[in-house]
């Protein structure tokens, strides 16, 4: 074998493979930024036999082995697929970043996932941030079950962590999150593992019992167990099962399972949790398929989880390779890919991010399991990775040539936080517009613009993480990359008219330079643009040189008459001026109209403009008060504030306001720390409006 990379990833973790779709779980787990999901991870996989200790997976088992800044940041930033097998039954687990700033990465696992299992710590509290993590989930209807996890940990409660559990996600009653198995002793929680309550009868967790399989009762196709279940008949729990089965496939109820990884408490809740996964997740074929059509844009095929229908896959992330070059790990929805499959890869959907449409037939791929050892095929409901596809992005649909598909993109979150990026050298710019090809090609999430108004080039991003990992990416690719304050693009115009005298005389040998030329410029109404008209008498410039004078004044002012700021929403009039019958030209008149508006501009009356946009932030009602308080500070214009329904637990308003565009530079990071991480906020351009003189002073500077 000559790739490396994938030699020495399967040497830790062999290729895992199902023997049909039914044999295959795809799961997520969700939680927020330090509740141990990868921890959790290792111990499963540890569990299930697939590696020998917990730790070996950061040794090199992920999809992002290769890549030294990956390797570095990958817990906290990246999508992994880890696959194992237990009885007979493969889990593809889908370790998702917990930050808000991955949120794409987060999207990009639910969007592979079948289901997703929600860990939570039992030594911390829930937070704003993991209600947003649950309406993320819900808003997919994605089956999940509750793990709580950390229970050796600190200040760990485990009946203080269900009851919050059950409050914020279980519905009116929380009926909907309940425990699957409880510690046998619930005053010594990490001794004397754990009871199965549907398995067996327990005096203590009775209450606990009945609760659970009255709610599996109400999902249950049988309308004959609750009346057997209410005279006191003993339900199989086999039977029981297969209706927790259909109620977590169907959404409407999450599992609550406890764990402990181990260390001196000893691991327990491990293998309950791989028998939910088994049992009760719903398989590729259960759960409902995106929907696709042809690149030019008609009605494609209905997908079904079949490997023998049309292919189509999709890329849930994009790496680059030492050895594969660029690398695609990507979820089969239909049919089957072979290493000899003649593929075509499709991106639809996101030119406004800089992502521009694109098909193109591929050759030369290279087929490899999740954890780069090589496969022979890879068919629906599985994932697998394909290496050497040059044009394929995170998003983007892999079909067959014959009959090439787009599947519908996952929705992806709006960046919002601006980073100015330069390279340091000529040399370094150009390695810097390489990098951005691969970032662009990996992370779906981060919008690339040259901004027309300021001439930066500028990466929007989710947030302060989010940049972090960006530009460490562009570097990674050894260019000097330097990062500059974001400019906003200003705009200028007069507050009074002006009178301005252009006179353009030069005579240099053979024909000269003359033109002479007199104009007013007059302010309009925000939002008129640059209007040109002449009042001229007498022929003082003769007709063929009024389109020479405006198109100069034109230049002049889309130059700038201070500091190189467009001046805009002025009339400008041609009055007088003189020719030169041999000397006069095209240039000459061009030249004199651009010293008139720079001489008008000379009288004072020149006021900035500052762009303003309009806001909509979505906050909890209690943060309210802190929100307004720091907008105030913003020089923002509250329009309103009005309650938000929803689904969703907890009390939201959305504030409408208008800010300077300056002021939101940085908001991101500061609305997270005012609302715990759960605000959030859309922003549009409206106007330019007169900046304040300090502020235009310290925007000139």
């Amino acid at each position: 074998m000559t790739v490396k990379t994938a030699a020495r990833t399967q040497s830790r973790l062999a290729a895992v493979r199902a023997d049909s779709v039914e044999q295959i779980r795809n799961v997520a787990l969700v939680g927020h930024s330090g509740v141990g999901k990868t921890t959790l991870t290792e111990h499963l996989l540890v569990t299930a036999g697939a590696i020998p200790r917990a730790g070996a997976v950061a040794e090199g088992n992920t999809v992002s082995d290769a890549d030294p800044v990956e390797i570095s940041q990958q817990r906290s930033a990246f999508l992994s697929v880890c696959p194992l097998r237990y009885r007979d039954v493969v889990l593809n687990l889908l370790d998702t970043p917990g930050s808000p700033d991955f949120v794409g990465e987060l999207r990009a696992g639910l969007r592979g996932a079948d289901a997703a299992l929600f860990v939570v710590s039992a030594a911390d509290e829930l937070d704003e941030s993991t209600l947003a993590l649950w309406e993320e989930c819900a808003a997919l209807g994605t089956p999940r079950a509750v793990v709580i996890n950390r229970l050796d940990a600190p200040r760990a409660d485990l009946a203080r962590t269900l009851a919050a559990c059950r409050q914020a996600f279980g519905g009116v009653d929380g009926n909907a999150v309940l425990p699957l198995c409880l510690p046998a002793d619930p005053a010594r929680p990490l001794a004397g593992g754990l009871v199965q309550l549907l398995e067996a009868a327990d005096p203590v967790h009775q209450q606990d019992r009945s609760a659970l399989i009255e709610a599996i009762i109400a999902e249950s196709e049988d309308e004959s167990l609750l009346e057997r279940y209410l005279s006191g008949d003993d339900l199989d729990p086999a039977v029981l099962a297969a209706d927790l089965h259909t109620a977590v496939g169907r959404g409407h109820f999450h599992p609550v399972v406890p764990v402990c990884g181990g260390g001196e408490s000893g691991a327990f809740g491990l293998s309950e949790l791989l028998d939910l996964i088994v049992r009760g997740f719903p398989s590729p074929t259960e759960r409902p398929l995106p929907d696709c059509w042809t690149p030019i844009g008609a009605p494609g095929p209905t997908l079904s989880c079949d490997p023998a229908g049309p292919l189509a896959a999709e890329v849930v992330r994009t790496w680059v390779d030492p050895y594969l070059g660029r690398v695609s790990l990507a979820r089969v929805f239909s049919g089957a890919i072979t290493g000899d499959t003649a593929l075509h890869v499709s991106g639809h959907g996101a030119a406004d991010r800089g992502h521009p449409d694109h098909d193109a037939d591929e050759k030369g791929a290279t087929l490899l399991g999740p954890t780069l050892a090589p496969i022979n095929s890879a068919f629906a409901g599985d994932f697998c990775v394909v290496a050497r596809l040059a044009s394929a992005e995170t998003g983007d649909t892999i079909s067959e040539q014959r009959q090439p598909l787009v599947i519908l993109p996952w929705q992806l979150p709006e960046p919002l936080l601006p980073i100015a990026v330069r390279g340091a050298t000529r040399n370094d710019e150009d390695a810097l517009g390489k990098a951005l090809t691969r970032l662009s090609a990996s992370d779906p999430a981060v919008r690339i613009e040259r901004n027309a108004g300021t001439g930066q080039l500028v990466l929007w991003c989710l947030g302060e993480a989010h940049a972090e990992v960006a530009l460490a990416r562009l570097r990674s690719g050894g260019a000097t990359i330097a990062t500059e304050p974001v400019r906003v693009p200003l705009l200028a115009t007069f507050t009074a008219s002006a009178r301005g005298h252009g006179r353009q005389v030069k005579q240099s040998g053979g024909h000269g330079q003359y033109a002479v030329c007199d104009v007013t410029v007059e302010p309009l109404p925000r939002g008129s643009g640059v209007r040109f008209s002449d009042r001229v008498v007498g022929g003082a410039v003769p007709s063929q040189f009024i389109g020479s004078v405006e198109k100069g004044v034109r230049a002049q002012l889309a130059r700038g008459v201070q500091a190189g700021v467009p001046v805009v929403d002025v009339q400008v009039t041609l009055l007088d001026g003189k020719a030169h019958s041999v000397d006069s030209s095209d240039a000459a008149f061009q030249m004199a109209g651009a010293l008139a508006v720079k001489d008008a501009a000379s009288a004072g009356g020149i006021q900035l403009l500052e762009p303003v946009d309009s806001v909509r932030i979505t906050v909890a009602e209690h943060h309210i008060g802190a929100v307004l308080s720091d907008l105030s500070g913003r020089r923002a214009r509250v329009t309103g504030t009005e309650p938000l329904t929803s689904d969703r637990p907890g009390n939201r308003s959305v504030i409408s306001a208008e800010v300077p565009a300056v002021e939101l530079l940085r908001y991101p990071a500061v609305l997270r720390s005012l609302t715990g991480g759960a605000g959030s906020f859309t922003r549009g351009y409206l106007r330019h409006d007169p900046a304040p003189a300090a502020v235009a002073a310290a925007l000139l500077g």
